[in-house]
């Protein structure tokens, strides 16, 4: 049986013949094994390839090496250095809050219209520094 093998070591596709017995997966994964020195995973469509019953003829096997997981970008030893660092500031409670939404606009209709002092002469704006 003939089975074509792609691998991402060396982006090629190779024919390889296997003899159509039971030992058709470990012959590949011994082969590969050996080249690359490391843990070597095969699939056929996405598929691990655990037996012999998943190759077909003429169909494509990848290679892949297994991704190396649980590792941790800095140590968490460090976690939260920079807020713990900083400096707490008190909250500055002697300042009055403003007021927002409807009650700011009832604040600003009683200045305009109905705390009106009427005095004779030209009006003056609200940001006059005019005596």
């Amino acid at each position: 049986m003939q089975v074509f093998v792609r691998n991402s070591f060396d982006t090629g596709l190779q024919l390889v013949d296997l003899k159509g017995d039971d030992n058709d997966v470990t012959t590949l994964h011994e082969m590969f094994a050996q080249e690359h020195e490391d843990d070597v995973f095969l699939s056929v469509g996405g598929v691990p390839l655990e037996t012999e019953c998943q190759l077909t003829e003429g169909c494509t096997v990848d290679i892949q090496s297994r991704l190396v997981g649980g590792k941790v970008h800095g140590s968490l030893a460090r976690a939260g250095k920079v807020r713990n660092q900083t400096p707490k500031v008190e909250k500055n409670t002697d300042k009055k809050k403003r007021l927002s939404g409807r009650a700011r606009r009832r604040q600003q209709y009683t200045k305009r219209f109905v705390n009106v002092v009427i005095v004779p002469g030209k009006r003056r704006g609200p940001n006059s520094n005019a005596k």
